[in-house]
């Protein structure tokens, strides 16, 4: 799909031993029920997963191919392969190994609400029963007490009317990926035989926004493309009254900088694009949506936390679940190198506990400890935060402790959101105190 896990999950959207199973230790059979040695407790080798941020968020790949074909899309067209080698859609059984280790992460840590983000590949394309059995298995094991919030990032390409029916059924909240207009969206996102999505996709969309199902309305994720105008981009999107929209950063590396992004140069397209679109939604005089990372952005330099991964030093919060359930880091990481997700656990026999003590894990949730010294001198640090963990790659040895390939367009777009911000913080500064009480 090409997208982060979006509003609908708020993953925080993504190096490690790259560990496989060796042939006495090889992943159980899909087809095997058989249930895992330690589901009901705790690892006792990871008391309460070696810190004190457990996973509140589960990416799940419930498909593994899709019905486009994306241009940019990280899953197909990155160095990581490995999606060829998955299964296409989830067993029965990993869902069923998924629900355990999803209950037992939530019993081990107290959580009253978790987020599960039905992802992909095109997830719908694993079919409607398959779907009801994932969310209803999952809600029964966390039980009563917990709020369990699922939703579908999808391309919208099969969301019909009985789709809808399904996820409203099952109260599934659903994202969906749009670049704009029809000569945005179909630059990108065509068919594999070729031929543009965006008719189907855009009446997929006002189905969603418009009709009784508009409840599941999670937003709109949008991929930059410099050569879109953004102001255009921004309002062709408000057409469909998104609760929210995403616009993305093209992923990235200094190895394989994206478009436009010419690695080291000081000029800033991107945090141009960005601030236009601020512009527009900081002054509109009534709220239009809630643009992710515009709000963030200025939380932040407000003094308040993130929501997402990319901006502010929050700790990840998310796990990735493969199709054969193996436990991956962020799928992001595909366009970094091949093997950069694994991390050699698997739900059958592994809790969400020994993925929290993956070093990885441990470095993403310790702030600017895991950043370049760069980084951590910079005086932006706490609103950018380093940027999105795969942007920073290089592979001369030094990974991602590098800033941003980036970072020239995040500089630029702090500073703008910060100087509207202090103006308008000074304007207030100026107004005579409000009284306690009316008269």
């Amino acid at each position: 799909m090409g997208a982060e896990t979006g509003e609908c999950g708020r993953a925080a959207l993504r190096s490690q031993n790259g560990g496989r199973c060796s042939p006495s230790d090889a992943k159980p059979s899909s087809t095997d029920r058989r249930e895992p040695s330690s589901r009901a407790v705790a690892d006792p080798s990871s008391p309460a997963g070696h810190g004190k941020f457990p996973f509140h968020t589960f990416v799940l790949k419930f498909h593994s191919r899709c019905d486009l074909a994306c241009d940019y899309c990280y899953m197909y067209r990155a160095a990581d392969q490995s999606w060829r080698h998955q299964p296409r859609s989830m067993s029965p059984a990993v869902i069923a190994w998924t629900a355990d280790r999803i209950a037992e992460h939530v019993r081990a840590h107290g959580l009253r609400a978790v987020t599960v983000v039905l992802h992909g590949g095109e997830p719908l394309l694993a079919g409607p029963r398959l779907l009801r059995r994932a969310v209803t298995e999952i809600a029964r094991a966390a039980g009563p007490g917990v709020r369990v919030e699922t939703c579908v990032q999808t391309n919208a390409w099969r969301l019909d009317e009985a789709w809808l029916d399904t996820l409203g059924e099952l109260d599934v909240r659903v994202g969906v990926s749009l670049d704009g207009d029809r000569a945005a969206h179909d630059r990108h996102r065509v068919r594999p035989g070729g031929g543009g999505s965006h008719g189907r996709v855009a009446a997929a969309v006002r189905r969603l926004a418009d009709g009784p199902h508009r409840r599941l309305f999670a937003g709109l994720l949008c991929t930059v493309d410099l050569r879109n105008d953004p102001l255009a981009t921004y309002r062709e999107l408000l057409r469909y009254r998104p609760p929210m929209i995403d616009f993305l950063l093209p992923l990235g590396t200094w190895a394989a900088p994206p478009p436009g992004r010419i690695a080291g140069r000081p000029d800033t397209p991107y945090g141009d694009w960005l601030a236009a679109v601020f512009d527009q939604w900081y002054a509109a005089p009534v709220r239009e949506t809630d643009v992710r990372v515009l709000h963030n952005l200025v939380s932040l330099v407000l003094g308040g936390r993130s929501r997402t991964e990319g901006l502010g030093l929050e700790p990840v919060r998310y796990v990735v679940v493969e199709t054969d359930g193996s436990i991956a880091l962020d799928d992001t990481l595909r366009v970094a190198r091949a093997g950069a997700t694994r991390t050699g656990l698997h739900v059958a026999r592994d809790s969400f506990d020994r993925a929290l003590a993956h070093p990885d894990v441990r470095a993403r949730q310790s702030g600017a400890a895991a950043l370049s010294a760069a980084c951590r001198a910079c005086a932006l640090l706490p609103v950018c935060g380093g940027g999105h963990h795969v942007h920073r790659y290089r592979a001369d040895g030094s990974g991602f402790r590098n800033p941003s390939v980036y970072c020239p367009d995040l500089a630029s777009l702090v500073r703008h959101v910060h100087r509207r911000v202090a103006a308008d913080t000074a304007r207030l500064r100026r107004l005579p105190p409000v009284p306690e009480a009316c008269p």
